[in-house]
């Protein structure tokens, strides 16, 4: 792939990693107290903390200029806080994502909200650690290696020229937003996993991703009481699926053994995972591919549309090349002036040169590497490559909103009026 494409991607995930990497150290003796000073910084009220202004600058999209670099200036790259009931030490800076990010089951371990833990499982691999993690990780990246991928692209190419051809040739106005977490949500089904569901199974998913970070309050008519019903409705429909999954390839006739869904089962008829292990890891597979690449398409389509010399750069890459492969880094290292000279002005070109490790890293780093992070950038590149390619696009909102709830996304979709170009 040329540098063009690989910058345009680098900047639209630049642009859409708008959550901070939150890692909670565990203290190895038994005391659970630490015996060296904490970091400058404001605690706030007890359990608020400072949560209030957290969650208020990242529902503006405004989390690193409003919550992160006023702290910086005043207590230095590293400064402690309590967000969400919790202690919480925040770090900022190339040297500190090493830090954490390599010492993954030594000094540190990930965790997740409570909410997030009840509706993806306790059994997906963001929650296991060690050996078991590294025994669901080895089965996972078994699907998305490169001999995995080479299998995935021309079946990501044909879902992707086959939902274009249904669902914008025949109309002018798209939601670009909601159109892409369509497709993205397909090709995880099926190009990835290789199952078919009805319909309105993105509608039950959806309503799971919509409690992933509420509060984990269950009294009706609560967004995470509404996700825990649509998580039982899921339940039920994967674990038929498994058990007559398991029952075609215990008779000889499972088949697609390429499949990621495959090789869950596999793994589960040798006895290295269990039932529940196979469904809590095909729900959090499709959250996370879901909404972080469908709002990666639309802030490159965003910036695309105000940059026409960048677009006309990536229409001549597209149509004189062929697509191959390419870059992630936590929130505050992408609007650092150290890394990135005048992080907030859109310039693709700045991909080209060096970057310094562990200063860009979307996908993360060290074992929580994030497994589908090859796919995610496959699904961005082919969707691109066709629009760009076969179809001519404006803006319709210019001005559009980006909103976080807690992730980023365009305000109304981002509509985008279309038509094919001539041959």
């Amino acid at each position: 792939m040329t540098i063009q494409i690989c910058s345009l991607l680098s900047r639209a995930l630049f642009c859409s990693t708008a959550m901070l990497l939150a890692i909670f150290l565990k203290h190895r003796k038994g005391s659970g107290k630490s015996d060296g000073k904490l970091p400058p910084g404001e605690m706030g009220l007890p359990w608020i903390g400072e949560t209030i202004e957290f969650y208020r600058s990242q529902r503006d999209n405004q989390l690193f200029e409003e919550f992160v670099q006023p702290r910086i200036t005043k207590y230095g790259k590293i400064f402690k806080t309590r967000l969400m009931g919790s202690p919480t030490v925040i770090v900022n800076g190339a040297e500190a994502n090493r830090f954490f990010l390599s010492n993954e089951f030594k000094l540190v371990i990930s965790s997740w909200p409570t909410a997030s833990v009840q509706l993806m499982g306790i059994n997906s691999i963001m929650e296991k650690q060690g050996e078991k993690h590294r025994c669901l990780r080895g089965i996972i990246a078994t699907s998305l290696g490169p001999a995995g991928l080479e299998i995935l692209v021309p079946k990501i190419c044909d879902s992707v020229q086959l939902y274009l051809d249904k669902n914008w040739n025949v109309r002018e106005e798209i939601s670009l937003y909601h159109s892409t977490k369509a497709l993205t949500f397909t090709i995880v089904l099926e190009c990835l996993l290789g199952l078919n569901f009805e319909p309105g199974t993105l509608n039950t998913f959806e309503r799971v991703l919509e409690g992933v970070f509420a509060p984990p309050v269950s009294f009706p008519g609560s967004k995470f009481s509404r996700a825990k019903k649509a998580r039982r409705e899921i339940k039920q429909m994967l674990i038929k699926v498994v058990r007559e999954k398991r029952k075609k390839m215990e008779s000889g006739s499972g088949g697609d053994e390429g499949m990621l869904f495959t090789q869950l089962v596999s793994g589960m008829i040798r006895g290295e995972i269990s039932e529940e292990e196979i469904i809590d890891n095909v729900v959090l597979l499709v959250f996370a591919a879901h909404d972080t690449t469908s709002f990666a398409i639309a802030m490159t389509f965003k910036m695309l549309a105000e940059h026409p010399d960048c677009h006309s750069l990536l229409l001549q890459d597209l149509t004189s090349s062929c697509l191959l492969q390419v870059l992630w880094t936590t929130y505050g290292t992408h609007y650092n002036e150290e890394y990135f000279k005048d992080p907030l002005t859109f310039n693709p070109r700045r991909f080209e040169e060096p970057i310094p490790p562990y200063a860009y890293l979307p996908f993360g780093a060290g074992p929580r590497l994030c497994a589908g992070n090859q796919l995610a950038k496959l699904n961005i590149l082919i969707f691109i490559h066709y629009v760009v390619t076969r179809y001519n696009w404006s803006l319709l909102c210019p001005d559009e909103q980006i909103t976080t709830d807690p992730l980023p996304f365009p305000s109304h979709g981002m509509p985008i009026k279309v038509s094919l170009k001539s041959s």
